[in-house]
């Protein structure tokens, strides 16, 4: 059996959201995802929440993190489930100075048939020149996967789930993925892409995308499913991975991001 779980940043309210909005309701549907961790979901003062209009029109469970409204919208990250959600928390990151940044991480408790599963939704500072930032954040990411887990020898691992804005050599996601000291002694995370990739280069930011025909980054794998290690011997071990919101529906392409899907082994 299989935990299939996806990630997706979902692109605030730019452009034609409300068009926008019901081709990520179909993408995410067709999907099948049993948990989904998403970034820049919107909700505004008017008591507007994306995530709950998502979770009703999926009929799934929901979380996310504490609205901060600037200009009347938030913007933040949330998971959806389809198992119960037991508890959920935001954090705040920090930069490299340990500053509190308006970017956070979403932990989710998950009551699901596999057992309890721990399940992460977050976004990294974007900008080309915030390594350090990244770095920092990353850091804290495994700070607060190591103060949650349970017995790593016997439960589910962690499930993280994000846009991280950077590429697999960069060195924050060396240091997340062991190709560097760990910044948490006896954690490593592993990349499903890498793992079970369907040979592509699995790029999540692409020139392919019309949202992005002015963008002057060049293509990026940006987002990750990332599992915890060490974990029992074959839990958690992705069996496929494949890009999520490359197709347009009702010829508008959901997002400006392409989500990941992932399916991980459950025993």
């Amino acid at each position: 059996m299989v935990v299939r779980v996806a990630t997706w940043n979902l692109g605030h309210r730019f452009g034609e959201h409300e068009r926008r909005h019901q081709a990520i309701i179909a993408t995410l549907r067709s999907s099948e995802a049993d948990i989904v961790c998403l970034q820049e979901v919107w909700a505004d003062e008017g008591g507007h929440d994306q995530v709950d209009l998502l979770g009703d029109a999926l009929e799934v469970h929901r979380a996310r993190t504490a609205s901060i409204f600037w200009r009347g919208q938030s913007f933040g990250n949330a998971v959806l489930s389809r198992w119960p959600i037991l508890a959920s928390e935001t954090v705040a990151l920090t930069d490299a100075k340990g500053e509190r940044t308006p970017r956070t991480m979403l932990v989710t408790v998950i009551d699901s048939p596999h057992g309890v599963i721990t399940a992460l939704s977050t976004h990294f500072e974007h900008r080309f020149d915030r390594s350090a930032t990244r770095v920092a954040q990353a850091t804290q990411l495994c700070g607060e996967i190591v103060r949650r887990r349970s017995d790593p020898d016997t439960a589910f691992p962690v499930i993280i789930g994000g846009d991280l804005n950077a590429v697999p050599d960069s060195d924050e996601i060396r240091m997340l993925t062991g190709r560097c000291a760990p910044a948490e002694r006896g954690l490593v995370l592993t990349d499903s892409w890498e793992v079970a990739g369907d040979g592509s280069p699995g790029h999540t930011w692409s020139r392919s995308n019309p949202h992005l025909a002015d963008a002057t980054w060049p293509n990026r794998r940006l987002d990750y499913v990332l599992v915890s290690w060490p974990r029992p011997k074959g839990v958690g071990v992705a069996l496929s991975a494949r890009i999520l919101g490359s197709e347009p529906v009702n010829d508008i392409v959901p997002s400006d991001h392409y989500g990941v899907v992932v399916d991980l082994r459950t025993g």
